[in-house]
């Protein structure tokens, strides 16, 4: 007997990286030196501020008990003196902040806050795929708005008012953008703002990589009148390599706030009471802990570079955040090459198909990866050493 299972899933496939990384744990499984060098899994460990806290937190009384759907006053309190820091925004920590088991879960939560069936979504292409996939699974219809290298991977507003926007509902942003590295500027989210107010638009900006190699973080909720129609989303993740333990936030005006709560109360049972009190210590870090990361990831992304130069890409030395994106020659295709070095080089690099079509031609590498192994990636993919293969895919498409 088959139960059928909800139309909804006819909308959406399985992750990619939750298919693919099955592939690489069966080669690494069967002997394959596979290095991974796809995924922005931090590979270093949280502040030993934060593991410290998690551990006396524990033995607290009442520490395992159902927690507040609001989260602890403390943690909010602690959100609102770090946006208040880092990005000197006020925000109230009774109304105006939510926390999160993590940002991706308040993607789902603000969709089934707003979103009817039948509703429209500004999605970026390239863009996060969880933006689009979440959009199908209620019921919403995506809409993909273009990012492309020569307009530096920002929305072409102009083009976007031309077209019938009154069904839509959101409009995903990502700045520092994934997967491209694009830092994105006040000057554009002031455009954002404006965008949104004149087409009643609920503005939702995904900020997780503000803090990685990036000097000027910035919340859209420093301009002027943001908080009439935006939202942002931010998380513990990359920042503080807390990715395993899902503590994100949401912040914006009450009453938007108080929407997604209904949402949120109806979903889950509150945040481990450990978690937010390592969360705490996370947010109240000194200044030291973001230079020595972003010293860590500088080293790597400069070898990064060394790699993707020998794969004879093409790529921006200004873009922020945690991957390296680059082009390949043009002609080269993205999946087919990422297939040919997994399987001859045992080297994993996620194709930039999988962010949109405006990712084609283009691939991704984390910035999550040892220098060891990158110097290992290099030796693998010096043309040296390459297989006949890969060589004649890289030379053809350079001549």
């Amino acid at each position: 007997m088959s139960i059928q299972t909800a139309k909804r899933l006819e909308t959406v496939e399985e992750y990619y990286f939750s298919k693919k990384l099955r592939e690489v744990r069966e080669l690494v499984a069967s002997g394959k030196p596979v290095l991974n060098m796809a995924i922005g899994s931090p590979d270093l460990d949280p502040p030993k501020e934060v593991v410290q806290a998690i551990q006396e937190a524990v033995l607290v009384d009442g520490a395992h008990k159902y927690q507040s759907y609001q989260g602890l006053p403390e943690l909010r309190e602690a959100i609102a003196d770090f946006y208040s820091t880092k990005y000197q925004v006020s925000l109230n920590p009774k109304d105006e902040i939510l926390p999160l088991m993590g940002s991706k879960e308040g993607i789902m939560h603000i969709s089934l806050a707003y979103l009817n069936e039948g509703d429209e979504v500004l999605v970026p292409n390239p863009g996060y795929p969880t933006y689009s996939a979440v959009t199908n699974l209620v019921g919403a219809k995506p809409i993909f708005y273009d990012l492309v290298e020569n307009n530096g991977w920002e929305p072409d507003f102009h083009s976007l008012s031309k077209k019938d926007l009154s069904k839509v509902k959101i409009m995903w942003v990502n700045y520092p953008n994934m997967p491209t590295g694009a830092s994105g500027n006040v000057e554009l989210f002031k455009k954002m703002i404006d965008f949104a107010k004149k087409h009643s638009i609920l503005l939702v900006k995904d900020n997780p990589y503000s803090f990685i190699l990036n000097d000027s973080p910035t919340s859209i909720l420093s301009i002027e009148g943001a908080k009439e129609v935006a939202l942002e989303l931010n998380s513990l993740s990359k920042t503080f390599n807390m990715a395993g333990w899902r503590v994100g936030m949401v912040s914006g005006s009450s009453d938007k706030i108080e929407a997604i709560l209904k949402v949120k109360s109806n979903m889950d049972s509150g945040m481990f009471q450990g978690i937010q009190r390592g969360a705490i210590a996370a947010l109240r870090i000194s200044n030291g802990w973001y230079d020595k990361m972003n010293a860590i990831y500088k080293e790597r992304r400069t070898l990064i570079w060394e790699l993707v130069d020998l794969l004879g890409c093409s790529y921006d030395k200004t873009a922020k955040g945690m991957f390296v994106w680059a082009k390949l020659p043009e002609g080269t295709d993205a999946v087919k090459f990422i297939d040919t070095i997994l399987y001859e080089n045992d080297i994993f690099i996620a194709p930039g198909d999988i962010f949109g079509s405006n990712g084609k031609g283009y691939i991704r590498f984390s910035l999550c990866v040892t220098k060891e192994n990158i110097k290992e990636a290099i030796g693998r993919l010096d043309k040296t050493e390459l297989s006949l293969t890969t060589k004649d895919m890289i030379n053809q498409n350079c001549n």
